[in-house]
């Protein structure tokens, strides 16, 4: 993930009976171009945010990545369905 800047993600995800939905796994590609499989191994917080009338969840995520955890934040667009790797908070 280049530092800074937001970029596009697979997700899979379980969405609840009530409609609340929670990221499982991530996939995205590196500087090399391979992919990079990311099991999310918890969701600390979930907000709603809302910038310029588009309603979004940003789940803050922490992840085993190889011998590393990383703490990252994905944002869900809800109107699109689609799931950005916003930043890693480290």
């Amino acid at each position: 993930m280049v530092a800074g800047k937001m970029c596009p993600v697979d997700v899979i995800s379980v969405c609840s009976a009530c409609g609340e939905i929670r990221p499982l796994r991530l996939r995205m590609e590196d500087e090399a171009h391979g992919l990079i499989r990311v099991d999310i191994d918890e969701v600390i917080s979930v907000k709603e945010i809302q910038y310029v009338g588009i309603e979004a969840r940003v789940f803050l995520c922490r992840a085993t990545v190889g011998e590393r955890q990383w703490l990252f934040e994905l944002k869900y667009t809800i109107r699109t369905h689609c799931w950005c790797l916003m930043r890693k908070v480290y």
